[in-house]
């Protein structure tokens, strides 16, 4: 068995020009190895820094990665609505593929790539990134070590602000676009990997849309052991805020999506007697060690710390979301 993994990029998108494209080629056990675009220009900053990387830039450039022998894995950052059709290719061709989240619009589409993934005896995986940030595995330890005591409340929100960028994939409605698709999933999915908790109701929505895609939304959910609120915005001042809150203290974790772009990384927790505890990581990359743990699980079978049954109920809950705003 090979000890590298060889990776090829589905897209010339700008996250995975100035995120994923550097995260794979930093990432121990794997390389950049190929780029395919339909535009030989974008493939110019992924040389940059990755010399010798290939670029497979005819018309049929992403089915030529896709059967290239010389990929082991294939991360797709494509639109959202290209997202599972480009996972079942990749697969069906005996690849392992990372797909950007959310891997597909509603909770059934999840059931497709992992009946592939058992028949290909394939890696897939949604790119759901924070779960392997020490931050986030910080927080969940102190979390189940009571550190907090009962949950009562927790508390999310993630904004930001492109109404500038008309053109922008998350301010169309045909690519799937949307706030929460976008980064609605950070915070449900956040909320569901520190307590392990499954939402059983949600019990308020207000959404407001601009040309037929989400661009804010307040959400409030009973979970069995605590309520959830979160707000999430593509037309706010950023801010991005996690916080738990249980009888016998706070944990609060700031900067909890976008570390070291947002802000530093850190958990905090305060006690009932107003005690502050602080952790702080101002140098993991969330990016690199979820591709590093990819790599892990390709070449040593080690289980994925982020399986696509985990991201299938994040997208569960949203779609309980999409249900009670029609009810």
């Amino acid at each position: 068995m090979t000890e590298h993994v060889r990776w090829g990029i589905m897209g010339a998108a700008k996250f995975a020009r100035e995120h994923m494209g550097p995260a794979i080629h930093m990432a121990r056990r794997g390389s950049l190895a190929a780029v395919a675009t339909s535009s030989p220009d974008k493939a110019a900053p992924f040389q940059a820094f990755a010399p010798g990387l290939r670029v497979l830039s005819s018309d049929n450039g992403y089915e030529a990665l896709v059967t290239d022998p010389e990929i082991d894995a294939i991360y797709v950052p494509l639109p959202n609505h290209m997202h599972v059709d480009a996972a079942l290719k990749a697969l069906a061709a005996g690849k392992h593929v990372l797909v950007e989240k959310p891997l597909a619009m509603q909770a059934e589409g999840f059931d497709a790539v992992i009946d592939a993934r058992e028949a290909s005896g394939k890696l897939a995986a949604e790119a759901y990134m924070i779960v392997h940030h020490p931050q986030w595995q910080k927080a969940k330890a102190l979390y189940e070590a009571g550190a907090i005591g009962k949950l009562v409340r927790v508390s999310a929100a993630f904004s930001y602000d492109n109404r500038e960028e008309t053109d922008n994939i998350r301010n169309r409605p045909d690519t799937g676009g949307g706030a929460i698709p976008d980064i609605g999933v950070y915070i449900y999915g956040a909320t569901r990997f520190v307590t392990g908790e499954e939402p059983e109701a949600i019990l308020s929505t207000e959404i407001k849309r601009e040309n037929g895609v989400d661009v804010w939304s307040h959400v409030t959910a009973r979970f069995p052991s605590f309520h959830y609120t979160g707000v999430v915005s593509m037309r706010m001042a950023p801010w991005q805020e996690v916080v738990f809150h249980g009888e016998a203290g706070v944990m609060r974790l700031s900067a909890p999506f976008n570390a070291q772009v947002y802000g530093q990384a850190t958990v905090e927790v305060q006690g009932a007697d107003l005690t502050v505890q602080q952790w702080r990581f101002p140098a993991a990359n969330h990016y690199v060690h979820q591709v590093e743990a990819f790599n892990a699980s390709v070449l040593d079978g080690v289980a994925y710390p982020c399986p696509l049954e985990f991201s299938r109920g994040t997208q569960a809950m949203i779609d309980m979301v999409w249900a009670a705003e029609t009810a």
